[in-house]
């Protein structure tokens, strides 16, 4: 695993560092960064096999950093008394947590008049309600006179010309963006600052979750922003660790656009032939959707399918929810 960075090292040494969706892709950049620069690091997510896996890596670069074991709870964000329950905990035994990375969350690709209720409040109770309760569990549970130099970066998207075919969570993330704008007014007179990145088209694994076709156009996309290409884990890591350093010290309430431009003049991953073409297709297999796309038959339905896949992945399951997590 890569550790190289462009600031100093042990610029986190001493700090207690928070990751959600830590155990894979973008969350494991940024926690990975952390740990080089000799963080005391959490990683949180629901998954059990990839927390271990990454805690083992992540590990290995500590032992390198001279940093802290990392250490991991599994955690469901939708969870109220379990986020408060961990923050609790957390504080208890750190006695504050430093800096919160709200990277947890997810969607599933699907055209906006086909999205059905449940699917739509999984997304947004994920993504806005989760990204919510962290915050708010951060603030509670730290005592007044810790709160001074606390930083939070919520991780969310390029909603800002409309997000085609991910309304739910272009609507979440826009919520998210106003959310941290208000929590910095609001908790910035006591020395917290709560800041926002803003991804484009980033190669991260959490994409191998979309279909095949959905994938192809998303990294062709890439290519179209004026830097040229798509963006990597390591670059939007290294403008999170940057809005949690000392550097941006007077940096709150901001939004910092990670897309290579692409927020000034794009070309949309997901409208027109593509959208139309993605509506009549199913999320079962790539081979028959795309015998039945030639052959003008429309069998199935994407929306419905992928759904329920992002929603199971979002539920803890029975082991996790009895609570088996170290700190």
């Amino acid at each position: 695993m890569a550790t190289n960075s462009v600031f100093r090292a042990g610029l986190f040494k001493g700090k207690v560092c928070l990751v959600t969706g830590g155990g894979t892709g973008i969350g494991k950049a940024i926690a990975t960064e952390l740990v080089g620069l000799g963080a005391q690091v959490i990683i949180a997510a629901r998954n059990a096999d990839r927390l271990k896996a990454a805690t083992t890596q992540l590990d290995a670069v500590a032992e390198r950093a001279g940093a802290p074991k990392v250490a991991c709870v599994r955690l469901n964000i939708r969870d109220e008394a379990g986020v408060n329950d961990a923050f609790a905990q957390l504080v208890s035994t750190h006695g504050r947590v430093d800096c919160l990375v709200n990277n947890g969350g997810g969607q599933f690709a699907s055209p906006a008049a086909a999205i059905k209720p449940k699917g739509w409040r999984a997304v947004v109770d994920t993504n806005l309600n989760g990204t919510w309760l962290m915050c708010q569990a951060m603030y509670n549970n730290t005592p007044p006179l810790k709160r001074p130099g606390l930083c939070i970066v919520n991780v969310t998207a390029d909603f800002f010309n409309g997000f085609p075919g991910m309304a739910h969570t272009g609507a979440a993330r826009a919520a998210v963006d106003n959310l941290t704008k208000t929590l910095a007014r609001e908790w910035g007179p006591e020395g917290l600052r709560v800041n926002s990145v803003a991804p484009g088209i980033i190669m991260s694994s959490g994409v191998n979750n979309y279909p095949e076709e959905y994938r192809g156009q998303f990294f062709r996309s890439g290519e179209s922003v004026p830097s040229g290409r798509p963006g990597t884990e390591s670059e939007l890591a290294s403008a999170c660790v940057f809005l949690l350093s000392p550097a941006a010290t007077y940096v709150n309430g901001a939004t910092l656009r990670v897309d290579g431009g692409g927020s000034l003049a794009k070309e949309d991953f997901m409208t027109g032939r593509v959208l139309a073409q993605f509506r009549d297709m199913d999320g079962v297999d790539a081979a028959e959707r795309r015998a039945a796309v030639a052959a003008g038959t429309k069998p199935f339905h994407v929306t419905d399918t992928l759904a329920k896949e992002f929603d199971d992945r979002m539920a803890l399951d029975p082991e996790s929810a009895a609570g088996k997590s170290k700190l």
